[in-house]
């Protein structure tokens, strides 16, 4: 229906609005004034884009028809102008025959030699949906308002719909300059009952002859006169020409033969429908199949990188239990040397004899005893480097005496930068030392 009171566009939003889901006032009105004003357009252009196809105001490049033509069981119905009757009918023929056939004769060598001078202006298609629209419109006011729904794209994009759809698409080419096709449009293509059938059973295309898209067309199905429909269906996985229908045709004729061409050829559309589906079932079987191909990699992979990682968390487990042991063993070696280092600088024992000489009996943490001689002018470095030099002795370790009891300052430090001597530290001839593990702390 095209709304051309203002004072009912809101009507018109408002229904735009619930059919397409547009939320913008502004993107509404826009569509409407690209169809004119005419919601049915409007709504089936919306639709198309949702559907992912073209809008028919951005249509696709031009590319080559592909509809087949060439089956020979093609249903065609040609409808011979009636012959004249009676005398005066049959005078009138005689007499108009000559004037027509020199017409007729003039004109095809005036189109003919025209070609030469100056190419068909119809074979450049430049705007193929302004050529729609226009013939809608000159349509509309020539027989009214009350026809078959025009599909408002361009002939590529209708056979897209009706393959993607399954469905059947009557093609209407008008020739403007025939005696039959104002006569056809107004009693024929306007009744209500080929409405009706046109509009619940297939898609509609129309388009004048003289527009290039419809010029276009017309060399593709190649019509014999006028008017002129060709139904085209998908069949054989191919879009083809099923019936054509040529000539003046009456209503019920139309209707009738149309049913037929649908009934004839409607198992071919049954059948690429379960081909479809079947089609669509194996993709989503292989879908599933893929899916549950790739969520099975996913967890072998995910099952592997576990396993890398854990053979890389043992192995670096095992390098770092090796370099400790590396450590420790070089620490150790370290160790050893240190003590023996310290063993060959110990000065040598007092003799006993020696009245400066000091005998110091050292009680290790094991418990077991060593004795060794000093002199009281020696440090208390010296009686450290002896004990550390001892197989026996901790790595770390102090030394106490008992009466009083004090920790030796052997090693220098804040408060005893450098360590006094034996006597300084006021130990007696005899001592009794006892050796403090400090290893752990």
């Amino acid at each position: 229906m095209r709304f051309e009171n203002p004072d009912i566009h809101d009507l018109t939003f408002q229904q735009l609005l619930d059919l397409t889901g547009i939320e913008s006032m502004d993107q509404c009105r826009h569509t409407l004034e690209q169809h004119n004003w005419n919601i049915e357009a409007a709504v089936q252009d919306r639709l198309n884009e949702q559907e992912g196809v073209p809008s028919v105001f951005n249509p696709p490049p031009s590319r080559p028809l592909q509809v087949n033509t060439a089956d020979h069981r093609i249903y065609s119905y040609v409808v011979s102008r009636p012959q004249p009757r009676g005398l005066l009918g049959w005078g009138y023929y005689l007499i108009m025959l000559p004037f027509r056939f020199t017409y007729y004769t003039i004109l095809d060598i005036f189109r003919f030699a025209l070609r030469f001078i100056r190419p068909d202006p119809r074979s450049r298609v430049t705007d193929p949906v302004g050529d729609i629209v226009s013939f809608m419109h000159s349509f509309e006011e020539k027989y009214g308002r009350a026809h078959p729904v025009f599909y408002q794209g361009t002939y590529s994009q209708a056979l897209n719909d009706a393959k993607r759809e399954l469905r059947f698409l009557l093609v209407y080419l008008h020739g403007d300059d025939h005696q039959d096709s104002d006569e056809f449009c107004r009693n024929t293509l306007c009744a209500p009952e080929v409405i009706s059938l046109i509009n619940t059973r297939m898609l509609f295309w129309a388009c004048s002859t003289n527009k290039p898209e419809g010029y276009r067309v017309s060399q593709a199905l190649r019509e014999n006169t006028y008017p002129f429909l060709a139904m085209i269906m998908l069949k054989d996985r191919r879009m083809t020409v099923v019936g054509r229908l040529e000539g003046l045709i009456q209503p019920d004729d139309l209707i009738n033969q149309l049913t037929f061409i649908m009934d004839a050829n409607q198992t071919y559309l049954v059948s690429e429908r379960l081909e479809r589906e079947e089609r669509n079932q194996t993709q989503v079987l292989r879908q599933q199949q893929d899916e549950a191909y790739l969520a099975s990699l996913r967890a072998d992979q995910e099952k592997e990188r576990k396993k890398r990682e854990e053979r890389e968390r043992k192995r670096r487990k095992e390098e770092e239990v090796q370099q400790q042991k590396l450590a420790e063993e070089r620490r150790r070696q370290n160790l050893q040397e240190e003590k023996e280092r310290k063993l060959e600088c110990l000065p040598p024992e007092p003799s006993p004899d020696d009245p400066e000489s000091v005998k110091i009996i050292f009680k290790l943490p094991n418990d077991s005893r060593v004795e060794r001689r000093f002199h009281f002018s020696q440090s208390l470095t010296v009686i450290h480097d002896f004990l550390f030099s001892l197989k026996e002795s901790p790595e770390k370790f102090q030394i106490e005496a008992n009466f009083p009891r004090r920790v030796l300052p052997c090693i220098p430090s804040e408060e005893w930068p450098n360590p006094p001597t034996l006597q300084e530290a006021g130990l007696s001839h005899t001592e009794v030392l006892f050796v403090q593990d400090l290893t752990d702390e």
